[in-house]
């Protein structure tokens, strides 16, 4: 008898489940948030189980069909048959949540990084060939007989577009066309789910966008470009995490550029990074050398350094100058 594939066993765990929590990673993107909402949709189809998405959600994803009902991560308890990490993996998630994945009778992951693994997981669908999460759910509902109406199309295409940057990534293929083409002949208008994830920003956005690009760095003739979010502007300008989103890509598409950085200091000691690349270097690689829960994809990855960011300032330019040179 042949066993049971990663899909199957994950469906029939969410079909004798009583209670399953759906969460990504402690700052949720387009992929993740559009992956764990879809899921949730699939899972009401298949079984009677209590459905909680778990996530802070930025403002340009309140849009987003069942948005409205995601569970602040603080208010998450301990009570979960099982918990399934969509697009990140359990080394980052925020504390509540955490406890909550390792107090459950059964823990899942689907993930596209190529820094994860599935070591923690009692059932893992893990596939570094998908442009997105959004894609693999894509084909779990398919293979499940899941019919996806305009509503999961809004989400699958949401981590699409968040994943491949509009489509403007090495990631993209023809297979990402080709499932875009069928999200939009479910009659969806991608028009406003292009402008709100990609383009729009709120006015404190937009000056915080601003502060950044006056202030940024380029070192060893242009190509690494760092960038510097604190504490203090955010406060000043009234900005919120969605507000930091796609500053990174305005750097790293810059002439010359190789390796782009931007740090967010997120406390007294600790700063995000987010690191991308246009071709030669692996981000991914990068973000674990710095620390090891860092990662991501090859050009698109991102790490928490426990370290104030005057310090990791002094030291941060020559290590990523370093990894242009290594790539």
């Amino acid at each position: 008898m042949n066993a049971a594939s990663p899909g199957e066993l994950l469906r029939m765990a969410m079909q004798s489940a009583r209670s399953v929590l759906l969460t990504g990673p402690m700052f949720p993107d387009g992929d993740s948030i559009g992956a764990c909402l879809a899921l949730a949709r699939a899972i009401e189809h298949l079984s009677s189980a209590r459905v909680d998405v778990a996530g802070a959600i930025p403002l340009r994803y309140a849009w987003m069909p069942g948005a409205d009902s995601i569970l602040a991560d603080e208010a998450v308890a301990a009570d979960y048959d099982l918990v399934v990490v969509l697009d990140g993996d359990c080394r980052r998630l925020p504390p509540p949540v955490e406890a909550a994945f390792h107090a459950a009778t059964m823990r899942g992951i689907i993930d596209h990084h190529s820094s994860t693994g599935p070591e923690d997981y009692d059932i893992a669908l893990i596939d570094a060939s998908a442009a997105s999460t959004c894609e693999m759910v894509y084909e779990l509902l398919i293979r499940w007989g899941i019919a996806v109406d305009v509503d999961l199309a809004a989400l699958l295409y949401t981590g699409l577009i968040f994943d491949t940057g509009g489509f403007r990534h090495s990631n993209t293929t023809s297979e990402t066309h080709r499932l875009a083409a069928t999200l939009l002949d479910t009659g969806l208008d991608h028009t406003p789910i292009n402008i709100a994830v990609l383009m729009e920003r709120r006015p404190e956005g937009l000056k915080l966008l601003g502060h950044v690009l006056e202030r940024v760095t380029f070192y060893g003739d242009g190509v690494v470009v760092v960038g510097v979010v604190d504490l203090q502007t955010c406060e000043r300008l009234g900005c919120t995490v969605g507000d930091i989103e796609g500053i990174v890509d305005a750097l790293v598409f810059t002439r010359g550029v190789a390796l782009a950085c931007l740090c967010v200091e997120k406390g007294p000691a600790l700063v995000k990074l987010s690191l991308r690349s246009q071709k030669e270097v692996d981000v991914a690689r990068l973000a674990r050398q710095l620390h090891p829960g860092g990662g991501g994809h090859p050009r698109a990855a991102g790490v928490m350094i426990p370290e104030p960011l005057a310090d990791l300032l002094t030291s941060l330019p020559g290590v990523l100058y370093e990894a242009t040179i290594q790539g």
